[in-house]
C-alpha cells in the first residue's frame, strides 16, 4: 500500500506540514464539507497562539468551532455540560454533580435513558488540565484524537478501511449516544470509531441528518488516511466496472425487447395466439 506522504512513509507525523497534507487528502477522498479537527490533551496550557475559547454550550460545541481555528479550554470550560463534563473525566461533584443526577434522572423520565444506561458511557478517567482544539496541522501539538463528519459514502470507505485485517486498524465500533464519548473510546485503545451523534450534539454542532462522526486517535492517523486513499482509488475502478456492466445489460435487454417488433415489420413470421 503506498503511503500518501513518500517522504516519511507510515512512520511518524511529526510535522504540522505533515499533519496538513493528511488532513487536505482525508478531505478530497472522502470529500468532506469542513476540514478534520484535531483535539490535543494536555497538562499546561498551550502556547500563544490559541486562544481561550469563550464560553460554549458543550463539549461537543468545542469540535465544531475548533475546526474554524484553534482555541484551547481549561478543564473548568466544559462543565457547561454537565453530560460532557463527565464523559470529558471531570468528576461530579458539587453543583456539577447536582446537576447531572437532575439531568439523567429527568431524560430517564422522559424515556431518552433507560435505567442505569447512564453509567455504561464511556468517559475518561481524569479530565485533561487544558484540550487544544484546531484545524488538523495548524498548531505544533501532536493530536491526541482527529475527529471529522461524514455521509454514508465516506463512512462506507471508512468501515471497509478497518474492515481489511490490518493490525494497527481492527473493525471500527459504531457508537451511540452521547456523542462525546467517541473520545474516551478511542483514547482507551479503539484506532478508529464512528458515532451516531445524539439529540444535543445534533443542536449544539449543526450536525446533518445525514452526517456520522468519525473519530481517529492520532497514532493511527496515518495508516487510516493511507488505506483510505488506496480504497478511494479503488472504489473508483469498481465503480466504472460495474456501470460498464449496467450498460450494457440494460442495452442488451432493450435490443431484446424491441427485436420482435422488427422481425413483424420485416414481413416475418406473426407469434401465434394462444
Amino acid at each position: 500500500m503506498a503511503s500518501i506522504m513518500p517522504s516519511s512513509g507510515s512512520g511518524p507525523i511529526t510535522t504540522c506540514e505533515d499533519r496538513k497534507v493528511i488532513g487536505d487528502v482525508l478531505a478530497s477522498d472522502l470529500r468532506l464539507r469542513d476540514p478534520p479537527v484535531q483535539i490535543s490533551y494536555l497538562n499546561t496550557a498551550p502556547l500563544p497562539g490559541a486562544p481561550r475559547a469563550p464560553a460554549l454550550p458543550s463539549v461537543c460545541s468545542y469540535f465544531i468551532e475548533g475546526g474554524r481555528r484553534a482555541l484551547s479550554a481549561s478543564r473548568e470550560d466544559h462543565e457547561a455540560c454537565e453530560i460532557g463534563a463527565f464523559v470529558h473525566g471531570i468528576e461530579p461533584q458539587g453543583p456539577l454533580g447536582d446537576r447531572l443526577s437532575r439531568t439523567v434522572g429527568w431524560m430517564e423520565g422522559v424515556g431518552y435513558l433507560a435505567q442505569g444506561e447512564a453509567g455504561r458511557v464511556p468517559h475518561n478517567d481524569t479530565a485533561p488540565a487544558w484540550s487544544l482544539y484546531a484545524p488538523l496541522g495548524a498548531v505544533p501539538e501532536e493530536p491526541s484524537v482527529v475527529l471529522f463528519r461524514v455521509d454514508a459514502r465516506a463512512a462506507m470507505l471508512v468501515v471497509e478501511a478497518t474492515s481489511r485485517g490490518l493490525p494497527g486498524l481492527p473493525p471500527a465500533p459504531l457508537l451511540p449516544r452521547p456523542m462525546c464519548s467517541l473520545v474516551p473510546v478511542l483514547l482507551k485503545g479503539a484506532p478508529v470509531a464512528l458515532s451516531f451523534g445524539c439529540a444535543g450534539s445534533r443542536v449544539h454542532t449543526g450536525m446533518g441528518d445525514d452526517e456520522l462522526l468519525v473519530g481517529v486517535r492520532g497514532d493511527a492517523l496515518m495508516e487510516l488516511a493511507d488505506t483510505v486513499h488506496t480504497l478511494v482509488a479503488a472504489n473508483e475502478k469498481v465503480w466504472k466496472e460495474d456501470l460498464a456492466r449496467r450498460s450494457k445489460l440494460l442495452e442488451g435487454t432493450a435490443e431484446r425487447a424491441k427485436a420482435p417488433s422488427l422481425r413483424r415489420k420485416a414481413g416475418g413470421p406473426t407469434p401465434k395466439r394462444a
